[in-house]
């Protein structure tokens, strides 16, 4: 699928200079993140980059130490609780139980938000990413590539805007990676924003634009073409190794 689309109305991200500190050291500095309603945005960087401290700032699971800005048109911080029943996050580490049924993890999942249509809400879940079968099923002896279905049937319950997913493919196949993105660009489709982290050059070359990071700062960012023809590199993988060699490591000065 063509990862090409139009320029956005409008927002769905916009915040600027995030910042978290860690032990007298910015682990993200004053990093600002723009998502174009609708659009699928990469978050390319080494592991220890900010990545997923920048996701939980957005979502409302960590506070921030400096920056400002909207998510979904609310202030991303003094409205952190809506912003959160407004988002779907997606862990690294598979966060659902193993000794509940898929069904019952999702049942689980619609209580949290208090969804008074539950039922259905799961119901559609199941069928919508292929785990009505397995519906009874214990998520501890689910495959790699079926506990990323469930996580997904998961952060789709209460009908998010937005979508930030954390290395979401890490470790699973690439039938399932395939399956995984095909459905994220018909989500996108509908209209659902996503910001996912990665890091498998196939899957960015699928995202509408990248913004690459490392040492807690941002590198480069825009369309996969314009981030390669700018960095002087061969591809994707090429233009990653050389913006992050390129990068200045004020981790190891701040030691």
């Amino acid at each position: 699928m063509s990862a090409t689309a139009a320029v956005p109305a409008s927002l769905a991200i916009d915040v600027h200079g995030l910042c978290k500190i860690y032990g007298g050291r910015a682990v993200v500095d004053k990093v600002d993140i723009q998502v174009g309603s609708g659009h699928i945005v990469g978050f390319l960087g080494p592991n220890g980059s900010g990545k997923t401290t920048s996701l939980r700032m957005l979502c409302g699971l960590l506070t921030p130490d400096a920056g400002e800005g909207q998510v979904l048109g609310l202030n991303f911080r003094r409205q952190a609780a809506e912003v959160k029943r407004q988002v779907g996050y997606m862990t690294q580490k598979f966060g659902l139980y193993d000794d509940l049924s898929i069904r019952e993890n999702l049942d689980f999942v619609a209580r949290l938000f208090s969804m008074a249509n539950r039922r259905t809400a799961v119901d559609e879940a199941l069928d919508r990413l292929g785990l009505a079968t397995r519906a009874k099923q214990l998520a501890g002896s689910l495959s790699g590539g079926w506990k990323q279905r469930l996580a997904l049937a998961a952060c789709l319950l209460h009908h998010p805007r937005l979508l930030l997913l954390d290395e979401p493919t890490a470790g699973v196949d690439p039938k399932a990676r395939r399956e995984f993105w095909d459905e994220i660009h018909r989500l996108s489709d509908e209209g659902i924003t996503v910001l996912v982290s990665t890091h498998y050059m196939d899957e960015a070359a699928r995202c509408h634009e990248l913004v690459y990071i490392a040492y807690g700062t941002v590198l480069a960012r825009g369309t996969a073409e314009s981030i390669v023809a700018e960095s002087d590199a061969k591809d994707l993988e090429d233009a990653f190794v050389k913006l992050v060699d390129r990068a200045s490591d004020n981790f190891s000065k701040a030691a």
